[in-house]
């Protein structure tokens, strides 16, 4: 009887699930963070917005005539963008999915135009990369 007992509080516990991926710094900063400030032709550059100075600030506003940011911004505007993803689950994660089209599968709210207009889109692959956990090798 003891031995049943025993089998049955341990089916009773829950399944292990596979971990939750970390979210790499350097994978972000030499892929995701140079995406940012890139010139997609028909579209503003994130950065425009998405900075300081811009309508919906969460990156850091760059040094005039900078063509990126320092190490330290980098680390926050790490953390800051950290918080719109949800490590493992991209289409769960507003980063990628408010600048998707919709008919791919994204929001249907975003001023600063559809930077992805499929989930092909190879700054959408490397988004989502990254928040499947890829670091740099």
């Amino acid at each position: 009887m003891t031995i049943v007992l025993a089998l049955m509080a341990l089916l009773a516990q829950p399944q292990a699930s596979e971990s939750t991926p970390t979210l790499d710094f350097e994978y972000y900063k030499a892929n995701v963070e140079p995406i940012f400030v890139e010139r997609k032709p028909g579209f503003t550059r994130c950065v425009v917005c998405h900075a300081e100075g811009g309508r919906v600030g969460f990156l850091e506003e760059m040094e005039r005539g900078a063509d990126g940011w320092t190490e330290e911004q980098s680390r926050m505007n790490f953390e800051a963008v950290s918080r719109l993803v949800v490590p493992g689950k991209p289409l769960e994660s507003r980063m990628l999915m408010h600048p998707l089209e919709p008919d791919a599968g994204g929001d249907e709210f975003h001023n600063g135009g559809r930077q992805f207009t499929s989930q092909e889109d190879p700054w959408f692959q490397t988004l989502s990369a990254w928040v499947l956990g890829e670091t740099l090798q």
